[in-house]
């Protein structure tokens, strides 16, 4: 399973939005980063219209999550941008070409398919179960809120 690099950057965004004690501006968390202001903002985008970050309004304005972070889980993350279509996609090409399978013995899913298709929910489960509390908890916390406390 190939995920964008947007991926990464908005589940460390959403590390560091459940430790900040006020909204986060975009320039901020591209700086915290050391990654593009402009590729981050679209990846910020995806989260709010997904509903797991809000835009403040204001004179600094930011962004902070719209629930507790052992609500948001990394798969709500991954979803929201990169989507949600399966990463498999079966063509059925054993219809096809010289070895095609007669129409009869493909009533059901062949076995890659079936594999890629358990594959997929064992990921989706996977990531399901971890959730932005569970990411922050494998960080130096104390360090995390120190320097959003200095911005």
């Amino acid at each position: 399973m190939k995920l964008s690099t947007g991926v990464e950057w908005s589940l460390h965004c959403c590390v560091v939005l459940s430790q900040a004690d006020r909204p986060v501006p975009a320039a901020r968390l591209a700086e915290l980063h050391g990654v593009s202001k402009t590729y981050l903002a679209k990846h910020l985008q995806s989260l709010a219209r997904a509903n797991l970050i809000v835009p403040a309004e204001g004179r600094d304005g930011g962004y902070a999550l719209t629930r507790g972070p052992g609500a948001i889980t990394v798969l709500d993350v991954v979803q929201a941008v990169d989507g949600t279509q399966p990463a498999f996609r079966c063509t059925e090409i054993r219809q096809q070409g010289i070895l095609a399978a007669p129409p009869e013995q493909c009533v059901s899913a062949c076995g890659i398919a079936k594999v890629m298709a358990a594959a997929e929910q064992a990921w989706r489960a996977s990531l399901s179960g971890v959730t932005i509390a569970d990411l922050a908890a494998t960080l130096d916390i104390n360090q995390l809120k120190n320097i959003l406390a200095a911005s």
